[in-house]
Order: structure tokens, then sequence, then C-alpha cells
């Protein structure tokens, strides 16, 4: 049976007016200078002029403000205390864990509901895609930066690799969606070993730098490259996807059916939009269950290791170049099955998406949502696709209220939104031991 236990150092009056003195005495000292000595032209020289009536309002204001900021802050620490007990006794059987799977669950039923509340409404499905798209591509960040706690500033040239392995597949040699999506996958991932297995031995700011330089070679190749990406004006003409080959146009081909002629339903181009968004749905849903399955197998439970002490993995005989390799590798292609679909969506890629902005972006969703937290990702995806929207009524202070919003929420939490994670491993408690005692849990 688990304890929850609650100490707190009791803060005397003796302290807290030891507190303010120290304040007051701070303020003294900044003051005379600032405040209590002044120069004044007095007939053409400067004559220094005191003001120590004033400083001593500025101690006394200092002293008195400390000293009720202190008594305020120890009131509400305390209340807080009182609250947290009584919550862990009215709750004691609750985990958090339990909290994030029921809002997971009330999150995955207002992504499946939401096309059909905002059927007619193309901004909301058209945001709440682009959503899913930075979940998808958090998601794959995570399991080299979450899970295996490495640093990469390049995420985005996977993300690239698939969009204009697509692109060229589906343009040149007339592959589907469908077709090129394991492809595109596959190169994705070949490029996340090609990128890891030179810089295994890299950590910390220097692999950052490393893999940022990755990001910004793939991106100067597209550009530079005309022939084989035709350069920055990009790959057009991309084929969206279809419905079992049911097409979301107007007017069929001769001798083939529209999605809206098949179910015999008038036309609206609503219906790609919606059939986008709960593709991207489907493969988030997908790429969610293959992270959550792989925590559980031991490769996940080898990445978290690394994340927590390398040098321990080696004196266990672990093959850190092969789990780091196997990091990058997944990650790299579940960020290539995104840009599929993402130059799918958009029906023309540049080299002008795939900026390290949204590398940054990409990460901070990583950082934000909580390091390895899968419903973490979703929370800052959220956030961060959504409060640039509504700034768009202040385009002059956009950025800043973005700027200013990224600032609260790491000062309010500073270890990201959704900072607890259930470890992989729990060892039962209370019981006898047998083949339950080791429980696999996985967020």
């Amino acid at each position: 049976m688990s304890t929850v236990v609650f100490a707190r150092h009791q803060i005397t009056a003796a302290e807290r007016f030891r507190d303010a003195g120290w304040v007051a005495f701070v303020a003294l000292i900044l003051g005379i200078p600032l405040i209590g000595l002044t120069t004044v032209d007095g007939g053409g020289a400067l004559e220094v002029s005191t003001r120590f009536g004033t400083l001593a309002v500025c101690v006394v204001v200092a002293f008195a403000g400390r000293l009720g900021l202190r008594w305020l802050i120890d009131t509400m620490g305390a209340r807080k205390l009182e609250r947290q007990r009584e919550a862990a006794g009215r709750s004691a059987g609750i985990s958090p864990v339990k909290v994030v799977n029921i809002l997971g669950w009330i999150a995955l039923g207002a992504s499946i509901a939401l096309p059909i509340m905002y059927s007619d409404n193309r901004y909301v499905v058209d945001t709440a895609t682009t959503v899913l798209i930075y979940v998808m591509l958090g998601w794959g960040l995570n399991v080299v930066v979450g899970l295996a706690g490495l640093l990469d500033l390049g995420y985005v040239a996977f993300y690239a690799v698939g969009a204009y392995s697509y692109a060229l597949l589906s343009t040149q040699y007339g592959w589907g969606f469908w077709e090129a999506l394991p492809v595109s996958g596959g190169l994705a991932a070949t490029f996340g070993i090609l990128l890891g297995y030179p810089i295994l031995r890299l950590r910390g700011d220097y692999l950052a730098i490393v893999t940022l330089g990755f990001g910004e070679i793939i991106r100067i190749i597209l550009v530079n490259w005309t022939e084989f990406s035709n350069g920055p004006n990009g790959i057009s003409s991309i084929p969206r996807p279809s419905l079992f080959g049911l097409d979301f146009t107007r007017s069929p081909a001769e001798g083939e059916q529209t999605f809206a002629s098949f179910f015999g339903i008038e036309y609206s181009p609503m219906h790609r939009l919606i059939f986008l968004y709960y593709l991207i749905l489907v493969l988030a849903l997908l790429t969610h269950a293959f992270v959550s399955r792989l925590r559980k197998l031991p490769i996940g439970r080898a990445w978290e290791a690394l994340r927590e002490d390398e040098i321990a993995c080696q004196a266990m005989g672990m093959n850190t170049t092969n789990i780091k390799l196997s990091a990058f590798a997944i990650g790299a292609m579940l960020g290539g099955f995104a840009g599929v679909f993402f130059a799918a969506r958009q029906g023309f890629i540049s080299p002008e998406s795939f900026t390290f902005t949204e590398s940054a972006i990409i990460l901070a969703i990583v950082v934000l949502g909580g390091m390895g937290s899968q419903m973490g990702v979703v929370l800052a995806a959220t956030l961060l696709v959504l409060i640039p929207e509504f700034g768009r009524n202040f385009s002059e202070y956009r950025m800043l209220l973005f700027g200013a919003a990224m600032v609260l929420i790491m000062v309010w939490k500073p270890s990201g939104l959704l900072s607890h994670r259930e470890p992989t491993l729990r060892l039962a408690t209370g019981g006898a031991a047998s083949k339950d005692a080791v429980k696999e849990t996985a967020q």
C-alpha cells in the first residue's frame, strides 16, 4: 500500500522579518547611488543633492512589501498543502496515468466527432488536420528525444525526404499514395541510419549541431539540385489519395466513378477535406499504437535506459550503437510517413516548407508536452498550432503573443505540460512474488 508523505517547513514570524530585513538592506545599498544621491545643475556647476527622505520611504516600502509577499506566499502554500492532503484522502486510488488515459479517450471521441460537427467549416477541419500532422511528427521525434534522449534539431529533413519521395514517385512513375507510403517511410528510415551512424559518439550540444547541419544539407540539396527536385520552384500536381479508387473530384473520368457518384450524393469540396482529416487521424493513431507497443518491448526499455545513463548501459553489455540507430531509424520513418501525407494533402511542395523553423516547432512540441509523454505531445501540438491562429486578429503582435505564451507555459510547467510518465516496469506491491510481480505499463 502506497503512502503519500506531505512535509513543509513552518515559516516563523522571526524568519519573515529577517527575510524582509535583508531585502530592505539590499534596497538601501542600491538606492543610495540611484535615489539618495543625485546631481543637479547649480548655476553652471554640478552639485550633489541628497534625497534621503525619498530613499527611506523606498526602503520602508521594500521591507513592508517583502513582508506582506512572504506572508501571502506562506498562506497560499499552506492552503495548497491542505487541499493536496484532502484530495489525496478522497482519491487515494486514482493515479495520474488513469486521469491521462481518461483524457485521451475524451480527446479521441472529440477528434472523431469534429468533422461531423463542423462539416461545413473548412477552416476548422483544415486547422485540425494541421494539428494532427504535428501530433504525428511530435510522436516520431519523441522516440528520438523523449525516449532515447538524443537531441535532434534536423528532424525536418526526414519530413522532407518522405514528402519528396512521394512527390517524385507519384509524378514521375505514377505510384499511388498507398504504394508510395511504405517506400517513402523506408527511405526516410535509411536516411535516419545514415545520419545516426557517423555521429554515434556525439552527445548533447555537439549532437544537436550535427543534426541541425544535416537538416540544412537536405534543404540546400533540394534547392540547388534542380534536375532532381525542380529546385525552389518545387513539385506541383501531386496526386491526392483516394478512397478505394474513388476520387474526390466533381466530374468522373470516362468509365470511372467518383466518391459522390458512387454513393449517390451531391458533390462537395468538403468531402475530400474530411477524408484527409480521417486519414491523418488513422495514421496518427497507428503511430501512437506502434510507439506505445515499442515502449513495452526490450528495444523501448533500452531507449529509456540509454536516456537515463549511457555509461551504465555500456557497462551492462548493451549495444548502444544499435540502440541509437534504431531510435533514429524509427523516428525518421514516422517523420517520413507524415511527409507523405503532407505532400498528398498540399498537392505542391517546395524547400520552403522544410526549414529549420519546422524542426524547432516539432522539438518545442516534444519538450513543451513533456519528454516521453504521448498525451503531452497532443496537448502541446494543439496549443502551438492554435495560439498563432487565435492571434491572427492581432497580426502586428502575433509572434509577440506566441512567444509570451511559450514563456508563461514553461515558467508555469518547466518540465512539460504532462511531465509525469508511468515507468515501463513496475514492481507490484503488497503481493507475493510471482509471475505477476513485474507488470508492464506504458502511458
